[in-house]
């Protein structure tokens, strides 16, 4: 194959990325050639200068990275490639740091740590990394586990390179698909002038100041105590970014309400095989065939109720239009603060935002400056600031980080989109004799939901709910330790599940608090706490609510844990809620969990099991 052929073949292959990434054609080909030879030649036109520094405080040491001949950024020689010196999932670093040959001595060196003693070195590093640390993801990659954010941290060159508002350079991660390396690559976007300092923005992308500013903060530290940070609701455009697009069902066709004959059999067409296993009513049967269904239970995104409501107005599908407004992180967070409207917005003492069965929670893309000042306040309070990063719309711990480093927790908001939400630092613990130690973890409580209707509200809860159980003992240290902080354990391989009915957890409940509360008394505050839930979110119109549709029922899995508050009270806190939630272990350990549902759902019968809220 010849050049030319060959250089074709790789911009066919890359032309999206090179596109995405800004790389400008003129250096495509010299980028092929550089990659494809694996050329790293940059020592030929740049430096790294050092300044002298005091060699009892390592962290004075300067340096900066001039260029050594004159750079003319339409040159189609001066594009360059960076090696990553370590590329790390941030729950694993710490080990990496303390395992991985070498790695801690370079990464000792690159950021100025003192390496005397490793056990205070890695804690460092991990500290300091975040202002050297960058990040990408894959979006094509064919499982979750394979789009996650890929964290790393150039080599010593690339990672000296300091910051400028107006900078002349730009560097962008670029993964090679001949070799499966992801490089940076480093190319002028000035003409650049021998001896000039090379910069490059380390927040580009982001043109308002307050944004730029709080992104900033690693490495330009402020204070931002004075801004409110009280969150405010997003407008309806928000609601709709990123989503899919949802149609109404058309009510004038469904004015009398859909009712299903009782007098036959009702089909069911479902592609969840816990439904097929385990609706055993004989009011019921299992049909494979979706067009002879009366009934429509569905596992993926169901979207055109308009059509639905027209051309099916007798049949029934399980999800309601606009339910994403409780099923996605950064949006339930908005729901629940609905509830506090016209009340008191936080106390001033302990900070605490209202509503209180909500931990406070900021979206990291959009309420970034409200988050700062939050926590910057309650650090001049010297209140608890550990938090928990996650991505709002995965689960199972995935891409989730806990710390209470306000750098670590301000560059989450780079790999993606995520809340920062508040870590239950003093939660309800369970004891577990069979764990060493204090055998006290954590545990939290998923109750499953049944919404029946909008106009008039009908929401109930499944009153045998279900827990998970960590399988280390709680600590406020060691946040990389998922048997510590995690209590999903079904999808980590982990052997040590604690599998427990409700019944027995309430009876040890009461064991060890009914002097002071009863599980009745905590399970009311629970109920109250989703009642509040729902009505807020049906209380706002299409996007931001979900609307009246007589063709929908839905079952979602909220998820809470149990804290205490500041003078001892317990306190529910909803966690999320989950959309088409697994109901696994509902069928097996109460098997006619199904035939109540539907029950419910199409036969209007309320069994002892729901609480109607």
């Amino acid at each position: 194959m010849n050049g030319d052929v060959r250089v074709a073949s790789f911009i066919k292959l890359h032309k999206h990325q090179l596109v995405t990434s800004g790389v400008p054609e003129h250096l495509w080909s010299t980028l092929f050639m550089k990659l494809n030879d694996n050329i790293f030649d940059a020592g030929s036109t740049f430096s790294i200068l050092e300044s002298e520094y005091d060699e009892d405080s390592p962290e004075s040491l300067e340096r900066i990275v001039v260029v050594t001949s004159e750079i003319s950024r339409m040159d189609v020689r001066h594009i360059y490639l960076i090696d990553h010196a370590w590329t790390y999932n941030p729950n694993e670093a710490k080990e990496q740091l303390l395992n991985v040959p070498g790695l801690l001595d370079r990464m000792c060196k690159m950021m100025n740590v003192d390496l005397s003693e490793p056990g205070n070195a890695a804690e460092s590093v991990y500290s300091e990394m975040w202002k050297y640390n960058q990040t990408y993801s894959i979006a094509s990659g064919p499982n979750i586990e394979d789009r996650l954010p890929v964290w790393y941290i150039m080599d010593e060159f690339g990672s000296t390179i300091r910051h400028s508002d107006d900078p002349n350079f730009r560097i962008v991660p670029f993964a090679f698909a001949k070799d499966g390396i992801t490089y940076s690559i480093l190319f002028p976007i000035k003409d650049v002038a021998i001896d000039e300092e090379v910069t490059r923005d380390y927040v580009e992308g982001f043109s308002d100041e307050l944004v730029r500013q709080c992104l900033l903060m690693p490495w330009f530290p402020r204070d931002f105590k004075d801004i409110n940070f009280l969150p405010v609701e997003p407008s309806a455009e928000y609601f709709l970014s990123g989503r899919l697009n949802e149609s109404l069902p058309v009510l004038d066709l469904l004015r009398i309400p859909a009712n299903l004959r009782t007098a036959c059999t009702l089909k069911v067409y479902s592609d969840y095989k816990y439904v097929n296993m385990y609706l055993t009513d004989p009011r019921f049967e299992i049909v494979n065939n979706a067009d002879e269904a009366h009934i429509l239970w569905y596992t993926s995104h169901f979207t055109d109720f308009e059509t639905f409501s027209t051309d099916s107005p007798h049949k029934f599908v399980n999800q309601f239009p606009y339910e994403f407004v409780l099923t996605v992180k950064d949006l339930l967070s908005v729901v629940c603060r609905r509830t506090a409207k016209g009340h008191e917005t936080y106390d001033s003492e302990t900070l605490d935002i209202f509503p209180l069965w909500l931990p406070e929670t900021f979206n990291l893309k959009t309420e970034l400056p409200q988050f700062i000042s939050y926590y910057q306040n309650r650090e001049e309070k010297e209140l608890d600031n550990h938090w928990i990063c996650k991505p709002w719309n995965l689960a199972r711990g995935m891409d989730t980080i806990i710390s209470n480093d306000l750098n670590l927790l301000i560059r989450q908001s780079c790999s993606g989109p995520k809340i920062a939400q508040k870590y239950i630092q003093d939660p309800i613990l369970f004891h577990r004799p069979e764990i060493e130690g204090s055998g006290l973890v954590k545990f939290d409580i998923r109750y499953i939901i049944v919404l029946k209707s909008v106009e008039p509200l009908q929401v109930y809860a499944y009153k045998n709910f279900f827990l998970r159980f960590a399988n280390k003992p709680f600590e406020l240290n060691d946040f990389d330790d998922y048997e510590k902080h995690f209590t999903v354990m079904n999808y980590s391989g982990k052997s040590n599940l604690k599998k427990m009915l409700c019944d027995e957890f309430v009876e040890k409940f009461e064991e060890r608090f009914a002097d002071k509360h009863t599980w009745n008394s905590v399970e009311k505050k629970i109920f109250s706490m989703i009642k509040e839930i729902f009505q807020a979110a049906i209380s706002e119109k299409v996007p931001c609510g979900i609307p009246h549709s007589p063709q929908s029922r839905a079952v979602y899995g909220m998820d809470m844990m149990l804290s205490y508050t500041s003078n001892k009270d317990i306190q529910p806190k909803v966690l999320e809620i989950n959309w088409i939630p697994d109901c696994q272990r509902a069928c097996e350990y109460y098997p006619d969990f199904y035939n109540d549902i539907f029950a419910l759902c199409f036969f209007n019968e309320e069994r002892p099991v729901f609480e109607k809220l």
